[in-house]
């Protein structure tokens, strides 16, 4: 029981594709993959995240499965005349376990465990409660029209300042530079008035807050320690 059913697999490919991505999306798709990434609005606010997979010259956008579509849409817009074909891949979806040998660990953070690309099969179970334990967000719910850092994405290696240009990418580098990001996600124990997704489930939720005023309720993983102020 490995698939996340809540994934869909996105396959980018033609002439160029590569080049097509990189200008677009917060982290360096030309390099070692799979790697996390945002596309963004010009302003440098969260659209889709997702994790960039290669497949040979293709690349494969392991995304949110409600998103898929809108994504694909949100991509061709900026195809022009290239020969880039954007289209889900039905036959293949996203795995995940949180430990043994199959797979890659995960690009955010390897604590969440691993993940890899294959036909469907049985439904897995228990990821989103792992995710949650590790204080790392993802998803429309989550973090659509978030300033990409206040999603904690350079912490979650999500941005690469030195691939070149992409959308929103002047935003973001100001933010960087100036060490100007007030607000965070946090997953919070519980509920909490001004969450954006909540798992009553899981007794979770996901808050957007100001670092100096933290949610007294607030999971802190190590990872975000160091970003947050003494």
């Amino acid at each position: 029981m490995t698939t996340l059913t809540d994934r869909a697999v996105l396959r980018l490919s033609g002439e160029g594709v590569t080049n097509f991505l990189q200008g677009l999306v917060t982290n360096n798709v030309a390099g070692d993959l799979p790697v996390w990434a945002g596309l963004l609005t010009p302003q440098g606010k969260c659209l889709f995240d997702f994790i960039v997979w290669a497949e040979g010259e293709d690349r494969l956008l392991d995304c949110e499965a409600d998103a898929a579509d809108d994504l694909a849409k949100r991509l061709a817009l900026y195809r022009l005349r290239r020969p880039i074909t954007i289209e889900r891949d039905n036959g293949l979806a996203v795995h995940w376990s949180p430990d043994g040998e199959e797979g890659v660990a995960d690009p955010r953070h390897p604590g969440l465990g691993k993940r890899w690309l294959a036909p469907p099969g049985e439904a897995a179970e228990g990821w989103t409660a792992h995710r949650l334990s590790l204080g790392v967000c993802e998803g429309r719910a989550e973090l659509e029209n978030l300033l990409w850092l206040e999603t904690n994405a350079a912490e979650l290696h999500g941005v690469d300042f030195k691939k070149g240009c992409f959308v929103g990418q002047e935003n973001t580098a100001r933010m960087n530079w100036r060490a100007k990001v007030n607000r965070r996600l946090f997953v919070v124990e519980g509920e909490h008035d001004k969450s954006r997704a909540t798992y009553p489930n899981l007794n979770r939720s996901v808050v957007h807050a100001r670092i100096d005023s933290i949610p007294d309720n607030a999971l802190i993983p190590d990872w975000l320690k160091d970003a947050l102020p003494s």
